[in-house]
């Protein structure tokens, strides 16, 4: 391939800004929300949107019926896995894509300056719930491909694509695919690499490659009064309340600095070396400006740049969700519930196992259970996943970060991240190959938040990152 196609592809992309916001207006437009039934039909429809979109720059695609969930004890149809291949070159390198098509949910009323599935442009961001996280580095591989083609040249490398709606739910069904049918069904025999676009810059102007993530646990607290005919006595204290306990345990999982409080939480936790706390100095990160960015009064450790970061990405960390079962409608409410169910996560770090966590969990909030003494019916289930890891001294990390650098003139950090992409590590199994994290986005998209966006600049780069990265790829020894 001549030196001179990425300059022509480059020039083709800016030629084409409108476009690319319009098929993203498009997609944001599709309220695909994997956590509430009644978006599910949407869902649906947004994988078949893609599907044409892929078809659209000559892939052949499948859908892949992955199941049911069980929903309020309901039997629900998930939606299906987009499976799409392009090229079949022997001699070129194969990369797997993967990228989700499901979004959190999102109101106007939760805080939105604009209608949150009505992408919006405001000072060179564009808004809307799922711009970056993950509809706009989704559509940036189409954008990526449909260069190529406009300008005239084959892909250099041929290319597979995983495309879910279910990645912000647990991923349903998606890991029995992947392990026990697309694995043994040869689809990646071929694959060579494997890139996501499912992440974020560690701040908001230097662009970084990820190498790491932490795992997950999500725990389900439930606690049912011991009769549930509430009737008017409650008013007096003769019923234990659900919502009290609750309240009391989900107290005792953190303290005011973000400590968790979960007995020998941190004992497996991998030591810190000297290598890598010396890693920790050298990344570009400034906490002054990401308070501003955040708009925080203080930052947690005193702002410490090494203590942040470390706290991020090295050590697990302890969220609470909400509530499910309590009255949250606006105005004066006596609604008292007979069942509350209490949400929260841990974010797990290398060298600990979800299992492991998960008794930890158990045995401490059994532990305060029987310390509060509560008449109430208390129960905990969880999900999880796990941490991981890569080599970023590895060739597939280095002809990303020469992409990187071709399109942001600066060298990327190498960077771990807080949040977790559970599949990430499935995908490493099932192909037995390098995986990559190369983001898209910037570190102050409000990804999950209000007012998500996706800076114009890190879309229309994006784009370029990625057919960049397809050439680098394209070169690496077969």
């Amino acid at each position: 391939m001549p030196d001179k196609t990425l300059p022509q592809i480059f020039k083709f992309v800016d030629q084409n800004v409108d476009s690319y916001k319009q098929l993203l207006k498009e997609a944001v437009a599709i309220p695909s929300v994997s956590s509430d039934i009644k978006y599910r039909e949407d869902c649906v429809r947004m994988v078949n949107w893609m599907k044409n979109k892929l078809q659209e720059v000559g892939a052949t695609t499948e859908l892949r019926d992955v199941g049911f969930q069980t929903i309020d004890g309901k039997e629900v149809k998930l939606p299906p896995v987009l499976i799409g291949s392009l090229g079949k070159d022997a001699k070129k390198n194969t990369i797997c894509i993967y990228g989700h098509l499901d979004v959190q949910p999102a109101l106007k009323s939760d805080g939105w300056n604009s209608e949150p599935f009505e992408l919006q442009e405001r000072d060179g961001k564009l808004f809307g719930r799922g711009a970056t996280d993950d509809k706009g580095p989704v559509l940036g591989w189409l954008h990526a491909i449909n260069a190529y083609k406009g300008v005239g040249e084959e892909l250099p490398v041929n290319l597979k694509f995983v495309f879910e709606c279910m990645e912000e739910s647990g991923s349903e069904g998606l890991d029995e695919l992947l392990i026990e049918q697309l694995k043994p069904e040869g689809f990646f025999k071929d694959v060579d690499y494997v890139c996501i676009s499912d992440n974020y810059w560690l701040g908001t102007t230097k662009p970084c490659i990820t190498y790491g993530l932490r795992g997950i646990s999500y725990y389900f607290l439930e606690v049912e009064c011991a009769k549930n005919d509430l009737h008017s006595g409650v008013y007096g204290g003769t019923v234990h309340e659900a919502m009290s306990d609750l309240i009391y345990l989900m107290d005792q999982l953190v303290d005011k600095d973000g400590k968790i409080l979960i007995t020998d939480i941190y004992k497996s936790v991998a030591p810190l070396t000297e290598n890598e706390k010396q890693l920790y100095a050298s990344i570009d990160f400034d906490p002054e400006a990401y308070r501003r960015t955040i708009n925080a009064y203080k930052l947690a450790h005193n702002g410490d740049k090494e203590q942040l970061l470390m706290h991020r990405w090295r050590y697990p960390s302890l969220s609470l969700h909400g509530i499910e079962g309590a009255a949250f409608q606006p105005g004066a409410k006596t609604v008292i519930p007979g069942k509350v169910i209490g949400k929260f996560s841990i974010r797990i770090v290398p060298n600990q196992e979800p299992e492991e966590v998960e008794k930890l969990v158990f045995d401490y909030i059994h532990k305060k259970w029987a310390e509060r003494g509560s008449p109430n019916k208390m129960s905990i289930s969880a999900q999880s996943g796990r941490a991981w890891t890569e080599n970023p001294d590895h060739p597939h990390y280095q002809a990303a970060a020469r992409a990187t650098k071709l399109i942001y003139q600066t060298d990327p950090d190498m960077s771990r991240e807080g949040g977790s992409i559970p599949v990430t590590i499935t995908l490493q199994e099932a192909s037995g190959r390098n995986v990559l994290l190369l983001p898209m986005g910037a570190g102050d998209d409000m990804a999950h938040s209000q007012n998500e966006k996706l800076n114009l600049r890190n879309y229309i780069e994006g784009i370029k990152l990625f057919a960049a990265y397809l050439y680098e790829v394209g070169k690496l020894s077969k």
